[in-house]
This record gives C-alpha cells, sequence and structure tokens, in this order.
C-alpha cells in the first residue's frame, strides 16, 4: 500500500516515466497525464453463460449470438465475461466464449484492440452459413443452421 502511493506521486508528477519501461512507447509520451478513475460498473445481460458442475472448478463459456452488426460487440462482450469471471474467479478454473453469427458478413467490422484475444484459443467465432448443408449436420446444429 505504501508503494502504491510514491508510485503514484511519481506518475502524479513524471508521467512520463511509465513510458521508458515499454518497449515502443507513444510519439506524445510527454504529453500523457496520470489519473487514478473509478469505473463505475453498468449494468451487463449475458446473452448465455455456461456454468461448469459445481462440484469442480472448470471453464466457463460466455456465448453471444449476434444476428445485425454491432460495432461495440467485442467491447462488450470482453467488458461482461472479464467482470463476471473477476467477480467469480474462485469458481471457474478458465473461459472460453463463443460468439454466433449467421454470416462473416455481420462481424463488427474494426476489432483491432481485441485482435490477439479474438484469435487466440479462447474465443470462438461461428459462422453458420459456414457450417455446411443442414441435413449433414448433427440435429443440434441443423437446428441453427
Amino acid at each position: 500500500m505504501r508503494r502504491d502511493s510514491i508510485f503514484y506521486k511519481i506518475f502524479q508528477q513524471f508521467p512520463a516515466i511509465l513510458f521508458e519501461i515499454v518497449e515502443i512507447p507513444p510519439e506524445n509520451a510527454a504529453q500523457y497525464r496520470f489519473d487514478s478513475v473509478a469505473v463505475k460498473e453498468p449494468s451487463f445481460t449475458i446473452d448465455g453463460v455456461f456454468l461448469p458442475p459445481e462440484s469442480s472448478t472448470g471453464v466457463v463459456y460466455f456465448c453471444e449470438v449476434q444476428f445485425q452488426r454491432d460495432e461495440l460487440l467485442y467491447e462488450r462482450l470482453f467488458g461482461e465475461s472479464f467482470l463476471y469471471f473477476y467477480r467469480n474467479r474462485n469458481r471457474f478454473s478458465d473461459w472460453q466464449a463463443v460468439v454466433i453469427y449467421p454470416s462473416r458478413s455481420k462481424e463488427q467490422s474494426q476489432f483491432y484492440p481485441y485482435e490477439d484475444l479474438i484469435q487466440g484459443h479462447r474465443v470462438h467465432r461461428v459462422y453458420l452459413n459456414e457450417l455446411g448443408a443442414i441435413g449433414d449436420l448433427p440435429l443440434g446444429l441443423s437446428v441453427m443452421g
């Protein structure tokens, strides 16, 4: 706690110090200012959360079904999922997210800040029109298609 207040004071007076330890600092590092902010918790509603059995600390799956383009989908998905995981961290060992689209055309067009997450192993994007012919799919998937 005491160390935190020392760093707070240092960063308050000399915010550019942070960028001395960042590999690729922004060009305008000298113009940054430091502040401590409180993030108020908005009300979130996650489309679906698949919970592991209570007897184990398994993986929690977040599911989002998106049939219209939403240019803030990933911001919302990760904000909601991370907050939920944070609040319930003792119950789960890991998390996964599944986003179901009717087609690629409905996906958020720009997701640069989240590209590492989206391209990683925790986020699964499903495009229903790419699953195959309805008659060839397992019953559960054919109902979705």
